[in-house]
């Protein structure tokens, strides 16, 4: 699977998830942050695909946040949700960082 089809999953998920965390709880925080993710994902994968400098970079970025905010949220609570969130942002960490790490030699 290519980068920009990962960025666009990534943001599809995150600002989906955002979205219904608003529509099921009213949580702002959820959209807030679900779409503010997501939105660094597709931006992403938008320059990826147009060859545009810094694609990589921001949705490794986008899996920073994810990864900052869901994994010890999934640590304290063990609850599905921030642990599906962990495992999103690990997943991306790892496809991005390592295009990154590969571009960087």
């Amino acid at each position: 699977m290519s980068l920009v089809t990962i960025a666009y999953i990534l943001a599809s998920l995150t600002a989906g998830g955002g979205t219904m965390g608003y529509v099921k709880s009213g949580s702002v925080p959820s959209i807030a942050a679900g779409v503010s993710v997501g939105a660094l994902y597709a931006l992403g994968g938008y320059r990826m695909s147009n060859a545009q400098p810094y694609g990589v970079e921001l949705a490794l970025l986008a899996s920073l946040v994810l990864a900052g905010s869901s994994i010890p949220r999934a640590m304290r609570s063990g609850k599905p949700l921030p642990i599906g969130l962990s495992l999103l942002a690990v997943y991306g960490l790892y496809s991005f960082g390592s295009a990154w790490s590969a571009r960087a030699r």
